[in-house]
């Protein structure tokens, strides 16, 4: 029983609860991000305002709240939890676990938190090292901390916890270096380790650790665990009550190229699936494969949602997915049987899926032993931003990305080996160039689209502007609420697109956004200020104008006739500091571009240009003293402001990428927008 107004914590997390509060990362078990509440609608929402406002210090926003009982919690950066009233803004409390001192490499891929959970009058958060740790909600206290990752190893955790009755559950990050994947179950009261479902099966030498990693084992080949293998499940998790099974989507094969990583044969399991578990013992259920082989980086990471849907006039419990291959999927989810899936974006690797077999009818081009333009891209025809089902509707509401890229296989072969640093350029086996001209009619942009999942059919279109879209919620009010890259948060009608409300944010907000009430009034909030790996392209962003050292950095509560005002904008200064000692050398910064490439584009950009989530260093003095710069990269003297050191770098290389950012300061063609994310990912 909750100490909070006597209500059981698993009956907030129900589908059908009263959404007062928004005390999970979907809001239920169902993950549908979709609130019933309907004060605001969308008769009235014309009059809705600014409520609150709060500043927040540098670090990555792009993190969506939970609500409970009158106090919104969330976590920035690097799990700086907050506890802020939800009605007045005022700042109850802060927990900084000062991530600096334990992370080492891990930090390097500087992502940050993606949200928290709470049970029965707990907060928690994931450390980006992997520590749970449990705070008193009403105090910020900690109570117990826990790891569940190697310290020694490539992986970290960025998603969200969830709490599936008592049980909290988390996977780990890892793309860029040899991570096998797995889900932790953790004992909500105490810390205790419950169990643990590994995505992909380990050496044979050591044994299997149950018959789903033995049946799994035999869709591999060659010596796949000496590279991890991959699949981590780090964002996905739904859980269904009635059958007590936890839902887990699991991540892209490592390294990328299925050639390198299993000489091109099996399907790899339990690679870009879901994959469904006994919520109990983690015990096996069944699986649904949506991408045999992966090859793509096209995980199954994001949100899926739960529905009872009426499909040829039957009811049947479904689990929902938009993943990054582009196809919309509707499984039974007691089954695990495919019932349809669809494109809900160009796509071309694949003509359709064998609803016979479940599998894909491919494009055998798109496995690019051969160059070949291939969309989706790694990025995603849907990224994590999540999706929202409302069951009033019918419709799914969805950010969709448009972006297409030329794939070639990068050479690397069965020598390949994997990088010994957590790095954004880890070196995936294949090589991928952005800059195509027969990317299709949408290419390089995002929308809102609306989706009938029981047709499988477009309803409607929002375009957004550029390839940043942001999550979304709706709600029975009859809106759906979205932010952007161009700082300006909107609602939209849930029947035609129609945008009835905006706001002016003053910074992008693509984090999703929360719906709640307070003694009987409805609020919205959402977080301003950008993060996450979209910060590296921030050449493609320019016009936005994303300063890391002026970006406003908020939450913003909303409600009906609100009246508060935010400050005036803080506009960036774009100069460049004066650098008399600078001389060209093209060779050592062609040299320190790769080195760059690899260390730094993930928070600083490619070619150097910024989008926010750290300092445009084309602008910064640390460059242009050695001292200076060795001191904060190699000594790690500002890593309590999340700037990782880099002691693994030689003082050549350092050297290199010194003279790369300088040269980049100096070249006019840096500040010229471009539509590349550059030539690896």
């Amino acid at each position: 029983m909750s100490a909070m107004h006597g209500v059981k914590p698993s009956e907030r997390l129900l589908d059908n609860s009263g959404g007062a509060d928004w005390s999970g990362y979907g809001r239920t078990y169902g993950e549908q991000h979709y609130s019933p509440l309907d004060q605001v609608n969308a008769g009235n929402v014309e009059r809705l305002g600014l409520a609150w406002s709060l500043d927040l210090p540098a670090g990555n926003t792009v993190t969506q709240p939970i609500a409970v009982d009158g106090v919104i919690y969330f976590a920035m950066g690097y799990s700086f939890v907050h506890a802020v009233d939800a009605v007045t803004g005022k700042l109850l409390w802060s927990y900084d676990p000062e991530v600096y001192k334990t992370a080492g490499p891990k930090q390097h891929a500087g992502w940050g938190s993606r949200g928290i959970a709470w049970w029965n009058g707990k907060v928690y958060t994931v450390t980006h090292d992997g520590f749970v740790i449990a705070l008193d909600a009403k105090t910020g206290k900690p109570l117990w901390k826990v790891p569940t990752l190697d310290k020694d190893d490539s992986s970290y955790v960025t998603g969200a916890p969830r709490i599936f009755d008592g049980k909290l559950i988390i996977g780990n990050s890892g793309d860029y270096g040899a991570v096998r994947g797995h889900a932790t179950a953790i004992d909500a009261e105490t810390g205790k380790t419950l169990w643990r479902f590994w995505v992909v099966p380990g050496d044979p030498a050591k044994g299997f650790e149950n018959e789903a990693m033995a049946m799994a084992a035999k869709t591999w080949s060659g010596e796949w665990w000496k590279f991890g293998g991959g699949g981590t499940p780090w964002n996905a998790f739904t859980y269904d009550p009635e059958t007590d099974t936890v839902f887990i989507g699991t991540g892209n094969g490592y390294p990328y190229n299925h050639r390198v990583r299993s000489q091109g044969k099996g399907d790899n399991l339990f690679l870009a699936s879901v994959v469904a578990v006994d919520a109990k013992t983690g015990k096996y259920k069944w699986h649904y494969q949506a991408n045999p082989g992966e090859t793509w980086d096209f995980t199954f990471t994001q949100d899926m949602p739960l529905a009872d849907l009426i499909i040829d006039g039957k009811p049947r419990k479904v689990l929902m997915a938009a993943p990054k291959n582009g196809f919309y999927y509707i499984i039974d989810r007691i089954t695990g049987k495919l019932i349809s899936a669809e494109p809900f974006v160009d796509v071309n690797w694949a003509s359709k899926i064998d609803l016979s077999t479940g599998r894909p009818v491919e494009n055998p081009e798109a496995r690019y032993a051969n160059p070949a333009v291939v969309r989706p891209t790694s990025l995603g025809g849907h990224n994590w931003q999540p999706m929202s089902y409302n069951p009033k509707t019918g419709l799914v509401y969805l950010p969709a990305n448009e972006l297409s890229a030329r794939l070639s296989d990068d050479g690397s072969g069965a020598g390949w080996l994997p990088p010994t640093d957590v790095t954004v350029g880890g070196g995936p086996g294949f090589a991928a160039d952005f800059k195509v001209k027969d990317g299709g009619p949408r290419n390089y942009t995002s929308s809102l689209i609306a989706w009938d999942p029981v047709r499988q059919k477009l309803m409607w279109r929002v375009q957004a502007p550029r390839m940043v879209p942001a999550g979304v919620v709706s709600t029975g009010g009859g809106l759906v609420f979205q932010g952007g890259i161009d700082a300006r948060f909107s609602a939209y009608s849930a029947v035609d697109g129609k945008r009835l409300w905006s706001f002016d944010t003053q910074a992008p907000s693509v984090a999703p956004p929360i719906t709640f009430s307070v003694k009987g009034r409805q609020y919205v909030t959402v977080l301003t200020g950008f993060g996450t790996s979209s910060s590296s392209g921030g050449a493609m962003l320019q016009r936005y104008r994303l300063d890391y050292r002026t970006m406003a950095r908020r939450v913003l509560t909303f409600a009906l006739d609100g009246k508060a005002v935010l400050p005036p904008k803080v506009e960036p200064d774009w100069s460049k500091p004066a650098d008399p000692d600078y001389r060209p050398n093209p060779a050592l910064a062609s040299q320190g571009a790769a080195i760059y490439a690899q260390h730094c584009t993930l928070c600083h950009g490619f070619g150097a240009v910024a989008a926010g989530m750290a300092p445009d260093l084309r602008r910064s003095f640390i460059p242009l003293s050695e001292e200076t710069f060795l001191a904060v990269v190699r000594d790690g003297i500002l890593q309590p402001n999340n700037m990782p050191k880099f002691d693994n770098i030689s003082a050549k290389d350092l050297a290199a990428v010194r003279q790369y950012i300088r040269a980049q300061a100096h070249n006019p063609e840096s500040d010229k927008e471009t539509e590349d994310f550059g030539q690896a990912m």
